[in-house]
């Protein structure tokens, strides 16, 4: 137990040493300072720089391995940039980072909460991610939104209070399934990531640049039970604006049938559809790192050594 006392009280240490020093300094230059240390980490990175490879690999057989390569350093000093951004999440003035972070089509934002009808927005780890909420937030729409308790409680917590210091509230994916039903069907929204590997019974496989991947079918399923809108939501870095855009799409349209099981596939199509189509927008921004295609369907190998 001492042991893990230690171990836990370190971590945090070093993450709230890591988000204070970067909160310090003014937001364009933790942005820069971020991204450059990430690009560092880059090269001591072993097992995360070669399943980012091989995710690559994948996803762009056609590109050479240098401009692959190319493509996974800007996924560090994409994670970079987020950390630098996230460490101003509570301290900054909110007119400082609205002038970093705008909102395009906030306008669909107004008559989903307005209309008291449930709606998901759902993004992916494509950009800042943690800007398709507090984004909102920034703007005068806080909502709940699905997260995985980190495994060390004081980081956590930390991290908890810098997700939620605009309204925004916080709910374990772990034990999510009631409250989410609450939610939609009370009229309010709800943020959820849909693009990481699942487990075998928390998932179906659809198409992930032309590969099959284990996908989360909680939106589907949500939408088809509710009737909620479902909000397309990315926040990727806009090189030539040297900003943030949190981008708000369309509401998905999807027909109802009679056989569910195929409308949940069919809608979590459509979900990853819309996020690889912002991940071959924005590729040098994607969590490459992430082991997507980890999952796979009976009989196949394995894609990861």
């Amino acid at each position: 137990m001492a042991k893990a006392n230690l171990q836990i009280n370190l971590e945090y240490l070093v993450a709230r040493s890591l988000l204070a020093v970067l909160g310090f300094l003014p937001l364009r230059v933790a942005l820069f300072v971020g991204s450059i240390t990430a690009r560092a980490a880059y090269h001591f990175s072993g097992r995360l720089r070669r399943t980012g490879e091989r995710n690559l690999e994948l996803a762009f057989p056609d590109l050479s391995r240098v401009e692959r390569r190319r493509l996974l350093r800007g996924c560090f000093e994409n994670l970079g940039r987020l950390l630098g951004v996230f460490s101003h999440f509570r301290d900054e003035p909110a007119d400082r980072l609205r002038q970093m972070i705008q909102c395009v089509g906030i306008e669909r934002a107004d008559p989903a909460f307005r209309d008291k009808r449930g709606v998901i927005f759902f993004t992916g780890h494509a950009g800042a991610w943690e800007l398709s909420s507090f984004g909102l937030s920034l703007y005068g729409y806080p909502f709940s939104f699905l997260v995985r308790r980190i495994d060390n409680p004081k980081i956590e917590a930390l991290v908890d209070r810098f997700r939620t210091c605009r309204g925004n509230r916080t709910i374990d994916k772990r034990s999510a399934a009631r409250e989410m039903l609450q939610i939609l069907r009370g009229g309010g929204a709800l943020g959820i990531l849909v693009d990481l590997n699942a487990l075998d019974r928390e998932a179906i496989f659809v198409d992930f640049f032309g590969v099959k991947a284990a996908t989360t079918f909680i939106v589907a399923k949500l939408a088809l039970r509710t009737d909620a809108l479902v909000i397309p939501i990315f926040s990727p870095w806009d090189k030539t604006l040297q900003r943030f855009t949190v981008k708000i799409g369309e509401p998905l349209s999807f027909d109802r049938t009679e056989d569910e099981e195929e409308d949940t596939r069919r809608v979590t199509q459509l979900l990853t559809k819309a996020v690889e189509d912002c991940v071959r927008s924005y590729p040098d921004q994607w969590l490459w790192i992430h082991r997507r295609w980890k999952t796979r369907p009976r009989g196949e190998p394995e894609i990861y050594d």
